[in-house]
């Protein structure tokens, strides 16, 4: 007889007949959950109420985070101490002249010196770190990256480096929300929930966009989208947009003057095409932008010198394009968030379009750079400010060639930047509802939704992966592109199982089973007496066949198995399997009483899981 065999050894003899069936069905059957672990699973409510809490603190923490930086910029250009700062205007020139050239040098080291020291994760753009903690860290992110992100990430942009401050908050309302749930013991996928749940208040109170938030987190890093994770994601993103709201007023993130008297009008076929244009435009856009900034990151982190020096050529860089554009047009434009530079476009600022493409071309430089040498902070903002600027470059343009046609500036600025979010993050959702959120204009919806699906289009046939993925890839641990719900999971168990089994008694031996079966065909044989006890995975052991074949059936079988009704689908059994810590499901008949092995239709191996997964996402 051949000698490929594998036998499980128990997990535990003192359990028989191993688990419940998946549904609830039969309940009852199931053994003690396994004493390895200790993690807790709260009902949706109770999750409900953290998510509450965890809004409120990401709530909290974007109004400190917005004053941090207002303080620092003020202290770092303007050598005084205040908090009085409008990020929506252009300030006063800076009374340091040509000296503002050294101040992102400075706020860089500073901001080096601190990530490594306390907190290397805190380094970077943020999102593509709360993905890996995700899909590789089992949910967990540590809670002192929130406060070193917070402290770096105002230093980067309050001294004038040229990113973001959502990706900051988005990291310290996850932080929070992974932290409550590391200290609760809360199993990974409810870990999980929260932290995004952090993440998508931190996005929604940082723009006051609510549903914004909820698209964000659902789109970018949710693995899968239920009520049992997207009511907690909700709960946090309306209660901390609520809370900002009651402290810091119900404005909108940008003013659209220009377009606040204009009624809903018929399609603009120029528009339309104008807009599809964008949208094409857009995504060789993000193309480039994705491919520049990984550039960067590598090719500092390759030089060989060390961080601080890195960081030094790097800011020096910014520094000078800022104060380059600032002898050019009496702005730094490129420096910090550039949300003036948006608003001034928004509001119907007369640019030319060689200066628009100007700062396009430097944003995505400056934001690139400062990531690249070490600087903590966001790439949402750099790239509404990239949309903005190339948007309202098409856009006047597009007002020459057709003088009579209606085309508005500011409409395609809008249209800019949702296609550049979209294009650059692959968040198609998050940038349409975003860009309406934070001008409330309805009528750019049909042109923003076509730009939008264009860009991601034109970016991902030049690319797959998007500005947070990459990242992870070249680090050597990508995560999924499309992350969408697994629908083989709803697959009825009587389709993947295995019917090709045995039921032997437990008191044989194994010498005279091995005669019985072929070993080469059946691959599963379960054990019994008068119940289901144990079961045997068929494999490829290179065991001691004579002294194998001397031992009882029961005493090589393993326990570690649940018992799955046949009305089960895979979901049911795939989640009891993880929660109790089994590796191998038995499909029973009905789900009254104790399970006999002549009720037994079948098993489900990690072959019939893993049949199952290249069945239906590649067959």
């Amino acid at each position: 007889m051949s000698s490929q065999v594998t036998a499980v050894l128990p997990a535990d003899k003192s359990v028989s007949g191993g688990g419940g069936g998946g549904g609830g069905e039969t309940e009852g059957l199931e053994a003690p959950e396994p004493s390895e672990t200790n993690e807790r699973e709260f009902s949706l409510p109770v999750l409900s109420g953290m998510a509450l809490l965890v809004g409120i603190v990401a709530a909290f923490g974007a109004i400190v985070f917005k004053f941090l930086i207002a303080g620092i910029y003020n202290l770092a250009f303007y050598q005084t101490f205040s908090f009085d700062y409008d990020p929506n205007s252009f300030g006063e020139p800076s009374p340091l002249g040509p000296l503002v050239i050294l101040v992102p040098v400075i706020g860089g080291l500073i901001v080096v010196a601190l990530v490594r020291a306390f907190a290397p994760e805190a380094k970077g753009h943020g999102v593509p770190e709360v993905m890996y903690a995700i899909y590789h860290k089992g949910g967990n992110v540590r809670g002192v990256v929130a406060i070193v992100k917070s402290l770096a990430s105002a230093i980067s942009i309050g001294t004038g480096a040229s990113v973001g401050r959502e990706g900051p908050i988005i990291q310290i309302g996850s932080s929070f929300g992974s932290t409550i749930a590391r200290h609760l013991r809360l199993v990974r996928p409810q870990k999980i929930t929260l932290l995004s749940a952090g993440a998508g208040a931190g996005i929604a109170a940082t723009f006051n966009t609510p549903l914004g938030g909820v698209l964000f987190a659902s789109e970018v890093l949710l693995p899968e989208i239920s009520p049992r994770s997207f009511l907690p994601v909700v709960i946090a993103t309306a209660t901390s947009t609520y809370v900002y709201r009651l402290v810091m007023g119900g404005e909108t993130a940008f003013i659209v003057h220009a377009l606040s008297e204009v009624e809903f009008s018929v399609v603009n076929f120029h528009e339309i095409g104008l807009a599809a244009l964008t949208g094409v435009i857009m995504g060789v856009a993000a193309y480039t932008f994705v491919k520049v900034l990984a550039f960067m990151e590598d090719w500092f982190e390759e030089l060989p010198l060390n961080a601080y020096v890195q960081n030094i050529i790097g800011m020096l860089a910014v520094g000078l394009m800022g104060y380059g554009f600032f002898l050019a047009s009496g702005h730094h434009h490129v420096l910090s968030v550039g949300y003036s530079t948006i608003q001034d476009i928004l509001s119907g600022g007369n640019a030319s379009i060689v200066l628009l493409v100007a700062l396009f071309v430097g944003k995505l430089l400056a934001t690139s750079i400062s990531l690249g040498a070490g600087a903590s902070g966001g790439i949402f903002s750099p790239s509404l400010f990239m949309g903005s600027t190339l948007g309202a470059a098409i856009g006047a343009a597009g007002a020459m060639v057709f003088p009579d046609a209606g085309i508005s500036v500011p409409t395609f600025a809008m249209i800019g930047m949702g296609a550049m979010v979209g294009g650059a993050t692959s968040a198609a959702m998050t940038a349409i509802v975003m860009i309406f959120e934070m001008t409330r204009d309805y009528n750019i919806i049909l042109p923003l939704v076509l730009a939008v699906a264009l860009s991601i289009g034109i970016r991902r046939a030049l690319v797959v992966d998007d500005i947070y993925t990459i990242k992870l890839r070249n680090r050597g641990r990508p995560i999924p592109t499309n992350r969408t719900t697994n629908m083989f999971l709803v697959q009825p168990v009587t389709e993947i199982m295995n019917r090709d089994f045995h039921v032997l008694p437990g008191d044989m031996k194994v010498a005279e089973a091995l005669k019985q079966i072929d070993v080469s065909t059946a691959k599963l044989i379960v054990t019994d007496g008068q119940r289901i006890s144990g079961f045997i995975r068929l494999g490829t052991l290179r065991a001691d066949m004579e002294k194998l074949g001397k031992e009882r059936l029961d005493s090589i079988s393993s326990n570690a198995f649940i018992m799955a009704a046949e009305r089960s689908n895979l979901n049911d059994v795939v989640t009891r399997m993880s929660r109790r810590q089994r590796s191998y499901a038995i499909v029973i008949k009905g789900n009254r009483g104790v399970p006999r092995p002549d009720e037994i239709v079948g098993v489900i191996d990690r072959e019939e899981l893993a049949q199952s997964v290249i069945r239906n996402h590649y067959g």
